[in-house]
């Protein structure tokens, strides 16, 4: 929580100077150059698309651990792949035809998150054989076998303490999204900065408290840690009612369900967003354009939602024997997301105070504590991308290398010369008319 909390503050205080819409990428395009504008667009672009994966393969193996056996569902990779592409593929179609039920449900969204965390809590402690408070201080070693074999075996409390940072950080992100909507909300300066910082923090209390509840609830340590990734459908076979624990689990589907419908539009308004600035060569043309029947970016939804799949499956292809093909789903998505989110924070840093940033704005940090927090996001990202490549996911630091290797190559030989970066002056003038002369042509059709 803090680690994150060090990279919403200093992306606060941008989002308070530059409240743009176009956030990360505009952002690196502003306080750095074209070059650290188009990189931040596209690893943030490819953590959305990874992130996607992500939730939808953690709803999978929720579905196998819930109700997978009502349907003969056991969780083979490749029945968590097809699972995932099925999904993926509702989720693109309300995103296509559905913009108003999909507004509606990611609305309600966060409601149906909350009342569900709030009776699995109270359940937990409610139902718990007893509560022993010292858990929540107490360090043991359950790598290996002890654990389940979810981390290797290890005798250093510190690096397995480092490895189970991976899923909590990852939990705790998305907060950059408040800056994605910057011209669309009232008081901007001071809205979108305060709602980073909320998110984050918000995020943290209720994810701490929940996952104490858990923790508290289970009847034997010893016995819950040896089923591994078992040990919360274990934990609440041991302590719930029937009913209540299914009730349980289909509402924490549904907000799963709901998390990867959102995360579909986000991606695709990425794709979106950078593709009308020609970010995308050959490309940005068909995936910058908006159905005049459903007014969505239908070739950026499915765009998307395809290479969400074809990752998914690259991550089967280089996972090794007995590793999981969520963590090292989860490990690409930390490094590509939280390498976007550092790209502009420290072109922000060495831009505070000069030409590109003069003044702060009227949500800040005094300059020294700006900076400091700025170095310790940075301190933070060299946490994750250890933690992420660490064995037995060191395939995962080829994913990244291949990645960046690819990036520079295309960027000396094509981009540099094409690519001009996001609008300014004029072309936003022309743009803003373009839009308007389309709404108006779609009003007289209807």
């Amino acid at each position: 929580s803090a680690l994150s909390g060090m990279f919403a503050l200093a992306m606060a205080q941008i989002a308070s100077a530059f409240p743009t819409a176009g956030g990360l990428y505009h952002w690196g395009s502003i306080l750095g150059n074209r070059f650290w504008g188009w990189l931040t667009a596209w690893l943030n672009l490819l953590g959305l698309i990874t992130v996607l994966g992500a939730i939808n393969i953690g709803t999978a193996y929720f579905f196998t651990g819930t109700f997978g056996s009502m349907f003969g569902f056991t969780g083979t990779d490749w029945q968590i792949v097809g699972f995932v592409a099925v999904i993926t593929v509702i989720q693109a179609i309300f995103n296509h035809i559905g913009i108003k039920a999909t507004t509606f449900l990611t609305d309600i969204s966060g409601y149906i998150i909350f009342a569900t965390t709030a009776v699995l809590v109270v359940a937990c402690l409610y139902y718990a054989p007893a509560i022993d408070i010292s858990r929540l201080w107490t360090f043991k070693n359950y790598s290996g076998a002890a654990g389940g074999e979810v981390f290797p075996q290890s005798e250093s409390i510190g690096y397995l303490f480092l490895l189970c940072l991976l899923l909590p950080v990852y939990t705790i992100t998305g907060y950059d999204a408040s800056a994605h909507t910057s011209e669309e909300t009232k008081n901007a300066a001071h809205s979108v900065p305060q709602g980073i910082v909320s998110a984050v923090f918000w995020s943290s209390i209720v994810g701490w408290v929940m996952i104490c509840a858990i923790i508290l609830a289970i009847p034997d340590m010893d016995a819950a840690a040896a089923q591994g990734w078992g040990v919360f459908f274990g934990t609440m076979d041991a302590i719930l009612p029937q009913g209540l624990k299914m009730t349980l689990y289909f509402f924490i589907l549904i907000t799963q369900l709901l998390c990867g419908l959102a995360t579909v539009t986000s991606a695709s308004r990425m794709l979106f967003a950078f593709s009308r600035d020609d970010g995308v060569p050959g490309f940005s043309k068909a995936l910058a354009t908006v159905s005049p029947k459903y007014r969505t970016p239908v070739n950026a939804i499915w765009t998307a939602t395809v290479l969400c799949i074809l990752y998914v499956v690259l991550a089967l292809s280089i996972k090794l024997d007995g590793t999981s093909i969520y963590v090292i789903v989860v490990n690409s998505t930390l490094v590509f997301l939280f390498l976007s989110f550092t790209i502009p924070l420290v072109a922000g840093m060495f831009a505070f105070g000069g030409p590109k940033w003069p003044k702060p704005g009227p949500w800040a940090m005094s300059a020294g504590l700006y900076k400091l927090v700025t170095v310790l996001s940075v301190v933070g990202m060299g946490v994750i991308l250890f933690i992420a490549v660490a064995p037995p996911n060191e395939r995962v630091l080829y994913v990244v290398l291949g990645f960046i290797a690819i990036a520079l190559v295309v960027w000396v030989a094509v981009e540099n010369r094409r690519f001009e970066g996001p609008p300014t002056g004029e072309k936003i003038a022309a743009r803003k008319a373009a839009i308007a002369a389309a709404e108006a042509a779609v009003g007289e059709k209807g």
